[in-house]
């Protein structure tokens, strides 16, 4: 085993980084969304600021795949699409700004972000407006800034779709083909800024494994008649994810 991986393979609290990417497997196969809810404050708890963001991409560029072709033919790929074009542009500035951001400071943005959009999430607000082109587009700009600035690509994207009268199971899979896109172009733009690190790219390939597995095992246990109950187990997962992942336990 390369000796690069093998450092990575040390790193202080990777248990809890893995016993959240499980978590946040089930959640994102049975749900569509909030994983990086999930993975992100812990990733900050023992990672720099661009290593988190890379073990992010890694961990959901292949947990996601075996639930494509059924969220390709249930969502709707052109209207996603819309959104991943305007990401592609705000993305980069996203990116900018994560750069030039001290670990600490990473830590506590992402958790605190995380705290304060769980309540507006799981308060039931909703955008109630037409969804036309420029609010689509406006959406998608905003989750691919906070997708380079903080990991965070799903907030904007999920209040929009959940004002939809679409079914569940649309909604669902509009979910996971944005974020699976989002993913890959946080991947291209790592390489195209020369951020890529690739000890810590390979790790969460590793990670993304046995994340598939949850997240087929959480499609599987997907039902609408449980949403409610399952909504409130993601949202106490998150908010515990949040809070174990701010930097005021380390000191």
């Amino acid at each position: 085993m390369p000796e690069p991986l093998l450092a990575a393979l040390q790193t202080p609290g990777l248990g809890w980084l893995f016993l959240a990417v499980m978590a946040a497997g089930l959640v994102r196969g049975f749900s569509g969304f909030g994983s990086a809810l999930i993975i992100m404050p812990a990733a900050a708890a023992v990672l720099p600021p661009v290593q988190a963001i890379i073990f992010l991409t890694a961990v959901e560029l292949l947990g996601p795949l075996p639930n494509l072709p059924a969220a390709w033919r249930q969502g709707a790929p052109r209207e996603v699409g819309a959104m991943l074009l305007a990401a592609a542009l705000a993305l980069p500035l996203g990116l900018w700004g994560l750069t030039r951001m001290d670990p600490t400071s990473f830590g506590w943005l992402v958790s605190l972000l995380v705290l304060a959009l769980l309540p507006l999430i799981a308060s039931g607000w909703r955008y109630r407006g037409r969804l036309n082109p420029p609010l689509i587009l406006g959406t998608g700009g905003l989750g691919g800034f906070m997708t380079g600035f903080a990991g965070i690509p799903g907030p904007p994207v999920i209040m929009l779709y959940m004002a939809s009268p679409l079914p569940v199971s649309t909604i669902r899979a509009n979910f996971l083909l944005y974020l699976l896109g989002i993913d890959m172009l946080l991947f291209a733009y790592l390489i195209g800024a020369g951020l890529m690190a690739w000890p810590v790219f390979a790790l969460g390939l590793c990670v993304s494994l046995p994340y598939m597995g949850a997240n087929i095992l959480g499609a599987r246990l997907f039902n609408p008649e449980a949403a409610g109950l399952f909504r409130l187990v993601a949202y106490a997962v998150i908010a515990a994810s949040a809070l174990l992942g701010l930097p005021l336990w380390k000191g």
